[in-house]
């Protein structure tokens, strides 16, 4: 290479170093501030972090599970907890409830909401925050089912008390507007019966659930845990990216004593576990999440030996089942136009149907609110092609390209077009799963995801129950106010353009697809993903990594089925009881050793 090419190569990549440094410092400063305004003079940025340091439990992930668990072990050990993004506090697109959509429609690298395509070719978002998925979801909150909780083994008192300390933090009353009530009337006059009140429970009927935006609208996460931490325990290492775990040999047993991370100028860091008295309690503890946990995993050399061969990376344990039994809770959408403005709500009312189904809806007008302060870009809300939700095309079929032009329609409608809500049909389970593999061993990367939506006709037979649902809440006489008659009304009122980026109801006189293509063609994410560390298959009862001392996963990853109909309650829940159930182990374990 000439010296005039190495010349312009060295100025280019300067020019990148400086706008990333220019970024990350910008980033660092709001970070430093809005932690000193929550007192978390805890939280640091990973380019502050030592070359070199050890703590009693390391938290790999500071998501909806990981916020709760690293709080909790505080309270009698040293813990560092490493988070991938950034803060949540001083970004509207995370804490106000009219512009969360914006989070997901964020595309740049130092997003919250880091977004994938799934193999099936359904859009996705993964968080990259602290406070996980609680920073970008719709609030709506409930919790498992007694015979979740039964099923999966858990001590149902300490359960109970771990979801109330979460709900002591964060959990709110919603006030319902009137098109959740008709909503919640046309649910009931639908058959969804009984009518169950406001409750945090999840039994079978309509009811109105919990919320963590408060009544001014504003978010709160599961960062917000990490005020009830230890402060001189607990340490906090933002934009800190885990490569790998480090393992050691003992018993012809593979030993995690620390990880290696990197900050965002790519320097590594090591972090160890303590040594001395009841060390053999130290632990990693993955809480990155569905798609982190087994990435994590398996780029430390756990995993299907003849996938991470195929990587080149070494195996230490090799485990067949990391990544395996992926699950995304498949939705489908439909938007009822209204005749009449409808004001803004997110998730507040769910009908638990009976044949596997769960209904919900979010209502109004988001979509003439500007993206930024002066911008003229709009958010069209959480079901549109800005967030990467374009039901009106098969999976397959939408495309960046395909994404662009339903956006330039959206964009050039007739925000009268908008008036109204979507009701939303989401199943239980799913009985459909699928897998996980490296794509590179980057992990900044993405894996390669497949959930194989619908491949099990039970899953099919719930969905067009659920459609056939909305349609009689759409057709009921407590909705009547905010649906039109017919189609005919509908084209007449909206003068709209052939083509509408969205789904709508009453469908179109040409859609003669049968419901069972419909589930297929128009099928979304509503982000419940799960699986990947199942319990029984990588890990124990006990969350402890099979065959492996020292690490635990403790997140969504280990779940079968989603739980409830929306799974951040239990999430949150299963940080603090796997902290509480830590920490006991460990306070039995040292006054054992004292004794002898």
């Amino acid at each position: 290479m000439s010296a005039g090419h190495i010349g312009r190569a060295a100025l280019a990549f300067a020019t990148v170093l400086i706008g990333v440094v220019g970024s990350v410092c910008l980033g660092v400063v709001t970070a430093s501030q809005e932690a000193n305004r929550y007192n978390f003079r805890f939280v640091r940025h990973a380019r502050d972090a030592p070359a070199v340091s050890y703590y009693n439990y390391i938290v790999v992930g500071g998501g909806t599970a990981g916020c709760p668990l690293a709080a909790t072990l505080s309270e009698h050990s040293r813990v560092l907890l490493l988070e991938r993004g950034g803060l949540p506090y001083g970004n509207r697109n995370v804490s106000s409830e009219y512009h969360f959509a914006d989070a997901l429609a964020d595309t740049s690298p130092l997003s919250p909401a880091q977004r994938f395509v799934s193999e099936d070719g359904v859009v996705n978002a993964r968080a990259r925050v602290l406070g996980g998925g609680s920073c970008l979801n719709a609030g709506f909150y409930t919790r498992a089912s007694a015979g979740y909780v039964r099923a999966a083994g858990w001590d149902h008192r300490l359960v109970n008390a771990s979801y109330r300390w979460v709900e002591r933090a964060l959990v709110f009353r919603p006030g319902v507007p009137r098109w959740q009530c008709a909503l919640r009337e046309g649910l009931l006059e639908a058959g969804v019966t009984p009518d169950n009140g406001y409750t945090l429970e999840h039994v079978p009927g309509t009811k109105i659930g919990g919320t963590i935006f408060d009544r001014r609208g504003r978010r709160h996460t599961a960062a917000d845990f990490l005020r009830r931490a230890h402060p001189r325990r607990l340490t906090v290492f933002l934009h800190a990216t885990v490569s790998r775990i480090l393992f050691r040999r003992a018993e012809q047993q593979p030993v995690a004593y620390g990880v290696v991370f990197t900050d965002p100028m790519g320097v590594q860091h090591h972090v160890y576990l303590r040594r001395g008295g009841f060390r053999s309690k130290n632990e990693v503890i993955l809480a990155a999440g569905t798609l982190g946990s087994p990435q994590v995993l398996m780029l430390s050399g756990v995993g299907p030996r003849p996938h991470l061969e195929k990587h080149g990376i070494r195996t230490v344990h090799e485990q067949p089942g990391v990544g395996q039994g992926v699950a995304d809770n498949p939705m489908n959408s439909v938007f009822v136009p209204s005749p009449v403005p409808v004001a803004l709500s997110l998730v507040q009312v769910v009908g638990v149907t009976r044949f596997g189904s769960f209904i919900e809806g979010v209502s109004g007008s988001q979509f003439g609110i500007p993206l930024r302060h002066g911008g003229r870009g709009r958010n069209f809300g959480m079901f549109s092609p800005m967030t990467g939700q374009l039901g009106t095309l098969p999976p397959r079929e939408r495309t960046p390209e395909a994404m662009r032009r339903a956006a330039e329609v959206m964009r050039r409608l007739d925000r009268r077009a908008f008036r109204g809500g979507f009701i939303l049909e989401k199943i239980l389970g799913p009985l459909s799963t699928g897998h996980m593999e490296l794509r590179s061993t980057d992990p900044h990367a993405n894996p390669a995801v497949t959930f194989n939506y619908f491949r099990d006709p039970r899953d099919v037979e719930r969905c067009v129950r659920g459609i056939e649902a909305i349609q009689r809440v759409a057709r009921s006489p407590a909705f009547a106010r905010y649906t039109y008659a017919n189609h005919t009304t509908m084209d007449a009122a909206f003068r709209r353009a052939a083509y509408f980026p969205v789904n709508l109801l009453p469908r179109h006189p040409r859609d003669t697809r049968p419901l069972q293509q419909y589930c297929r063609d128009t099928v979304m994410t509503i982000w419940h993903y799960h699986g990947g560390c199942h319990v029984g298959a990588v890990v124990d009862r006990d969350y402890r990594v099979i065959g492996v001392r020292g690490l635990r996963v403790v997140d969504s990853s280990t779940f079968k089925y989603s739980p409830g109909t929306n799974p951040q309650a239990t999430v949150m829940m299963l940080g603090r009881y796997m902290g509480l159930r830590i920490l006991k182990e460990r306070l039995l374990r040292k006054g054992t050793e004292e004794k002898h």
